[in-house]
């Protein structure tokens, strides 16, 4: 069993107090993590400008190609990990077994962790419009067109508070290191792995380690990083993100609500989109806030209902390590049964049929010894109104809507991704103009799909720098 400690700003710090990560299915014991407590974290802070001032003494080139070399590491290579090491195929398997995703899942998202990385240089063009890296270093510059520019870093480091469910969210800070900013890390409870061998494989690739710190522990230390961090990402729920969206220190992120929309003009060809919707409800077992939970059309969605569930109710669990697993495990005791309650009281309902478990014949939870799944989930909704319309959870659901194209747009609320199929101009403007969708999709793009030269929630740049007026004289 691997023990694992706290870093501090690159050095390992051993804790009096332990936390045991166990594999979901077995029990067996994979690793102790040591914890750490909030007024730690808040000591550490004290010095998270020597994390940037470190930084600044690479160019930003250099930690490109650092960057991409720590991303063949992070692949590839057998890498420390606390008291022993860890092969890529122990961190598929580690990371399956405590998150409850399967293993050709977490090798999927490896791979896609290691093409952002890879692609740093594009990403970061992309990302600042082009703009020259050293004029981020040294604070101002002049542009291309001759125009002097400013930007100012808001903070040295970024408060990272991190999930156990969805491995797939490290992409958003991986373009921190190039722009010479620190990493402090709060890990999942159940995904202390990808922090690790990410920091790790910089370290290897001559990131300084003095840039990079990780305390695992319970939410208080969540909190701590929060308060201490002038610029912090944490990913959590709906409630989560109702607390923090005013807090310019904080982006949130949270639940997707992520939509395929059929527009009048093509609703009555529905079957032509049936894949798309399929798999952007079920790639990633839906467990992305890119995954699709609604469908929305002015008709025939009672058998795009119907036509959904026969594809998606025969979906069944199978082993972690069988590479067609289609679905993640809930690895949380309680969790599942709670979803399922939930949802069972929102399709107890007049207008509201869930027609998987019509055909299945039974519910949707699937409770086991020491793990629970929850089955592929299609409801039908006569009504935009009703409460199941607009909902999300970790798992394929997907709600069929039937509304007015006309009312579309008002009805649907905030969404992460919209996927509009419709040659509409007129309603394709009124979809670009929407000011509730973040992600927008003309065409029959899965929701699943994404664009990693565009931005995600939001533009890290404009998050961690600052435009701001700035002239210079020549003294004396």
């Amino acid at each position: 069993m691997i023990d694992i400690p706290a870093i501090r700003w690159g050095k390992p710090y051993e804790s009096l107090e332990k936390a045991t990560i166990v594999h979901f299915e077995s029990g067996d014991e994979l690793a102790t993590l040591h914890q750490t407590n909030p007024g730690l974290v808040q000591r550490d802070m004290r010095r998270a400008q020597r994390a940037r001032d470190i930084l600044r003494e690479i160019p930003s080139s250099e930690l490109i190609s650092m960057v991409i070399e720590a991303a063949d590491l992070y692949l590839n290579a057998n890498l420390p990990l606390g008291s022993g090491s860890q092969t890529p195929e122990d961190f598929v398997h580690y990371q399956s077994a405590t998150t409850g995703l399967p293993e050709h899942m977490c090798r999927a998202n490896m791979d896609k962790n290691h093409f952002v990385l890879t692609n740093m240089g594009e990403v970061l063009e992309a990302l600042t419009r082009g703009l020259d890296l050293d004029i981020l270093a040294r604070g101002h510059g002049v542009e291309e067109r001759g125009v002097p520019v400013s930007y100012q870093a808001q903070a040295p480091v970024i408060g990272l508070v991190l999930p156990s469910n969805s491995p797939g969210v490290h992409t958003l800070w991986m373009p921190v290191i190039p722009l010479q900013v620190g990493l402090v890390f709060k890990p999942g409870p159940q995904e202390p792995w990808t922090p690790y061998r990410m920091t790790e494989a910089f370290a290897q690739a001559g990131v300084p380690r003095e840039a990079i710190s990780i305390y695992p522990g319970e939410g208080d230390i969540g909190a701590a990083v929060l308060a201490s961090c002038s610029r912090s990402m944490i990913f959590g729920g709906a409630d989560t993100v109702a607390r923090y969206q005013n807090d310019p220190r904080v982006q949130p992120h949270g639940p997707g609500f992520s939509k395929i929309l059929l527009g009048d003009d093509v609703v009555d060809d529905w079957e032509q989109y049936l894949d798309v919707m399929v798999d952007s409800v079920l790639v990633n077992s839906g467990r992305s806030c890119i995954s699709c939970s609604g469908v929305w059309a002015s008709r025939h969605t009672e058998e795009i209902a119907q036509a959904l569930a026969e594809r998606l109710a025969p979906v069944l669990p199978k082993p972690a390590d069988d590479p067609e697993s289609p679905l993640a495990a809930f690895t949380v005791p309680g969790m599942a049964k709670a979803i399922d309650g939930m949802i069972e009281r929102q399709v107890d309902v007049p207008g509201v049929r869930d027609l998987t478990s019509e055909m299945r014949g039974n519910g949707r939870l699937d409770e086991r010894e020491r793990c629970d799944y929850l089955l592929p989930t299609v409801l039908h909704c006569a009504d935009a109104d009703i409460e199941a319309a607009n909902v999300e959870y970790m798992f394929p659901f997907v709600s069929v809507v039937e509304c007015p194209q006309e009312k579309m747009l008002s009805a649907i609320g905030d969404t992460l991704v919209c996927s509009a199929i419709t040659s509409d101009e007129r309603w394709r403007r009124q979809l670009v103009d929407a000011t509730h969708v973040d992600r927008l999709n003309l065409g029959p793009v899965p929701t699943i799909q994404l664009n990693w030269l565009q931005p995600h929630e939001g533009n890290i740049i404009d998050f961690l720098f600052r435009a701001r007026a700035f002239q210079e004289a020549e003294v004396g």
